[in-house]
Formats: structure tokens, sequence, C-alpha cells
């Protein structure tokens, strides 16, 4: 398989991104307060073809504003209106979206820092960890076969509606494994609780790391900050589904791993939704409440759930399988032994229509939902549904 060069950014795009980086630093160049640079998987040469996001790292003086850290998002704001049209994308540290012949600016104000316990924000450490990978250039394409196999299979990402594999930690594992089958080799024997320093600089992770940055089931010690676990946004599914897909690739490799499905799967009930407006992560988490609320109904009503996912383009589809689509009309409570004669008025009391069954009392109750669509149509005008979500319809 020539996947890599389908990756790949071709020579034209390179030549392309680097003529409007220059295009737009030309401008910031006018900012003499702030020195400004290329991150993210640009700067580091791991991106991949079609990307259309370049950031940039705002850095400011760490002594003259280590203590006026809260100030140096409007510093930057004030700067840069003066030469762009710029959109402010609130965050910790709020940051700021210039739209440039296509591509989007992503430029972020950090303090220029030498020593991770410098840090005032996590931004902060990214030149640092820039620095780190740049120094192993063989992987570049193999990274580039991770981060496109977890882009296609949705567990791409460190943000809390994702909570897959930030692109940094991807980066790290192919590091760390050499190449990426040997990271499908390797995860597909993967336990929670995995451990990954590369340095060998915590000999006890779980002991000695804040117990709140041990909790996720990878443990990736950050190579250029010991008290940092890069991973530790990973769920438990995505670590699961991840060592499920690592030991499929292996049983039969194949390009279909790295091609996004996007697909709603035969007999799949299916979502429309429209996200609220704001920043991705936070309109992304609503909605993915919003999402697992209706999957929890559909579990706590019997209906079960036995797959489901979710893809975002413009719109958010969800799709979920069902084990039942009908149940029957009434559904069976079980209640005291006979034996417990203060249980059983109480439950007497509840129900009429009870029977007695190997000593063993249950009651008959008639359900509210016999049909799935029923449930799901009233569970879309729920409150905690369509607070969550700008517009939601059923496919």
């Amino acid at each position: 398989m020539d996947i890599i060069s389908k990756l790949k950014p071709s020579k034209e795009e390179k030549e392309f991104v680097e003529k409007i980086t220059k295009e737009v630093f030309q401008k910031l160049k006018k900012i003499k307060s702030i020195n400004f640079i290329v991150g993210g998987s640009i700067s580091k040469d791991t991106w991949l073809k079609g990307t259309n996001e370049i950031d940039i790292f705002a850095k400011f003086n760490y002594n003259k504003f280590r203590d006026k850290n809260d100030k140096i998002s409007g510093l930057l704001y004030k700067e840069l209106k003066k030469f762009f049209k710029v959109n402010i994308v609130h965050g910790s540290r709020d940051y700021f979206h210039v739209n440039y012949k296509e591509y989007i600016f992503e430029i972020v104000p950090i303090l220029d820092i030498k020593d991770p316990r410098q840090a005032l924000n996590v931004t902060d450490i990214s030149p640092l960890h820039i620095n780190f990978v740049k120094k192993f250039p063989k992987v570049k394409d193999e990274v580039r076969l991770l981060k496109t196999f977890c882009k296609a299979n949705n567990l791409y990402g460190a943000e809390s509606y994702i909570s897959g594999f930030s692109g940094y930690v991807l980066e790290i594992l192919v590091i760390n494994y050499k190449s990426f089958k040997n990271v499908m080799k390797n995860a597909a024997k993967w336990k929670p609780k995995v451990i990954i320093d590369i340095k060998k600089t915590v000999k006890d992770p779980l002991r000695e790391l804040n117990p709140s940055k041990v909790v996720s089931p990878l443990i990736i010690i950050d190579p250029v900050d010991k008290t940092r676990n890069v991973s530790s946004s990973l769920s438990m599914e995505n670590f699961e589904k991840f060592i499920e897909l690592s030991r499929n690739y292996l049983k039969n490799p194949s390009e279909k791993f790295f091609v996004e499905k996007n697909e709603i799967p035969k007999e799949a009930f299916a979502l429309k939704i429209i996200p609220l407006k704001g920043k991705r992560d936070v309109i992304g988490a609503k909605a993915v409440k919003a999402m697992n609320y209706i999957k929890n109904k559909l579990n706590e009503s019997e209906f079960f759930v036995n797959n489901s996912g979710w893809f975002w383009n413009k719109e958010i589809m969800f799709w979920f399988k069902v084990k039942n689509k009908r149940l029957p009309n009434e559904e069976i409570h079980k209640g005291p032994p006979a034996d417990m004669e203060k249980n059983i008025k109480e439950f007497r009391k509840k129900h009429k229509d009870i029977f007695l069954k190997k000593g063993i009392y249950y009651a008959r109750i008639k359900r509210e939902y016999v049909k799935v669509e029923d449930l799901i149509k009233r569970l879309l005008k729920e409150k905690y549904v369509k607070e969550r979500v700008k517009e939601i319809k059923w496919k």
C-alpha cells in the first residue's frame, strides 16, 4: 500500500503554504514588541495534504509579561486588528483566527519560556514540544499514517467532545515505537494503565504524578515536562476502540482503515444536529452530551443501543442501532420475596397487577413506549436536549 503519497502535501501545496505564510509574516513583523513563529504540525512537517489551518505562536517576553499574563491576549488583539480582520476564540487564554486566501491562521499568544516550570498556560509549552519532535525527522511520514488512521476512525483530537489522541500524543507514540506498524503491534497488546516514558524520567508515574493526571488508561509522560501526562484526555472507550482497530488492521492491512467513513449504516437511526454557535470544543461537548443523554434513555427503556457513531461536517450526524425496535406492551418488574410481608404491602400499593412466581412477587406494568420511534420523538423535545443544540432533527 502506497498510502503515504496520498497523505503528504504536494510540492505545489507546500510552496503555496510557504508563500502565504511569508505574506502574513510580513505584516506580523511590523509588530515589534512580539516575536512570531510558525507552530503546529506545519512547523514539524507532520501535516497532512489538504490542511487549511496554520498555527502561529505570538511569543511575549517572559520577564516582562509573567505578571501580566492575563493581559497578553488583549495586547495581541490590539496589534492584530491593525493589519487583519480578526475573529476572537475564547479559551483559558483568548486566541485569534485570521482568514487569508482560504486558509485560517490561528494566532495564539504565549509566554516565551525556556523551562516548562515557567509555563502559566498549557500553550506556553508548545514550542518546547515542537523542538522535541523536530529531533526525529525520520518518522514524519509514519506520523502522517497514524494521524490519518485516527482521523478516519474518529479518534483524532484531545478536545472534550472527542476524548481521543492529540497530534502531539500520536507523534510521541511513533517516536517511541519507531513506526506506524510497530504502534499497531504494541497497541494490540495494550491493557489499561499503559505507561510510556521516552526519557525514563519518572520511576513510578502512578504514584509520583498528581492522581488527577493518571486516571486515563494510557499514561504518556511529556518528554519536555515530566509532571504532565499528555494523554490524560483519552477516554476508556476510545482506548479500547484503538486497540480493537489495531488488531483488525494487523489481521487484514487495508487502505479502508485510512478512509473517513462518514456513512450511516443500514437500519440505523440517524439524527442531524446543527450545533450552537461558539468555540468548537464547547459546542461539540454540548452536542455529545445531548447524544449520550438520548443513548442512555434508550438503554433505560430496554431498547438497548448496541452500536453508534457520529461525524461532523457542517452539521453533526449521529447514528445508532438498537437491539429492540419494538418491545412487548408490558414489562415485568421484580418485587420482594413472599416472606417479606411489609415490603409486599408497599409493592401492592404501587402496582395493581401482581403475581407470585417461585416465591417472588412480580408486577406487570404497561410500557410507556413500545416503539423506539415514539421514545426518540419525545427525547428530541426534552429541555436537556434542546438546550445543548441549536436544532436537532430525525433524518
